[in-house]
């Protein structure tokens, strides 16, 4: 276990990031998450990241009040990422120790981070999955 709190996002986290523009319309939006099957993307403007989109996001669009008229279902797929996405949201760095990771996965029901270099420009993404990796990696048996 040792191992692992010494280990850092960069060695572990996925390089190649699908992103999205804030300007995708819902309808291929959902075309990509059935696709790939992500949770979340990261969206990008000029290079930067400006938010991110989850499969959340895209539901809350189709979740209406009592009191507000159900527009019809192809309206609804015309808005944009911009109209649901969130501004505000978790990165790390590649140099962030996977602990740390770890522990804002577990806090905030994370199931993937954004890996941020200068300039707010996405370098990787550091998922579930490549946290496990690294587990199994620092736990098993020691070289000697």
């Amino acid at each position: 276990m040792y191992r692992f709190i010494e280990q850092t996002v960069d060695r572990y986290m996925t390089r190649e990031v699908r992103t999205v523009s804030r300007d995708l319309a819902m309808g291929a939006l959902n075309d990509l998450f059935a696709a790939d099957d992500f949770n979340a993307y990261p969206v990008v403007d000029r290079n930067a990241v400006i938010g991110v989109v989850s499969k959340f996001d895209f539901l809350k669009c189709f979740s209406l009040t009592q009191s507000s008229i159900l527009p019809p279902y192809g309206e609804l797929m015309k808005r944009t990422v911009a109209d649901v996405m969130v501004h505000e949201f978790i990165y790390v760095n590649a140099a962030t120790r996977l602990a740390r990771v770890l522990q804002l996965m577990v806090e905030h029901r994370l199931r993937s981070i954004p890996v941020l270099g200068e300039g707010h420009r996405l370098v990787g993404i550091i998922s579930r999955e490549d946290v496990m990796r690294a587990l199994r990696d620092s736990t098993g048996p020691v070289a000697t």
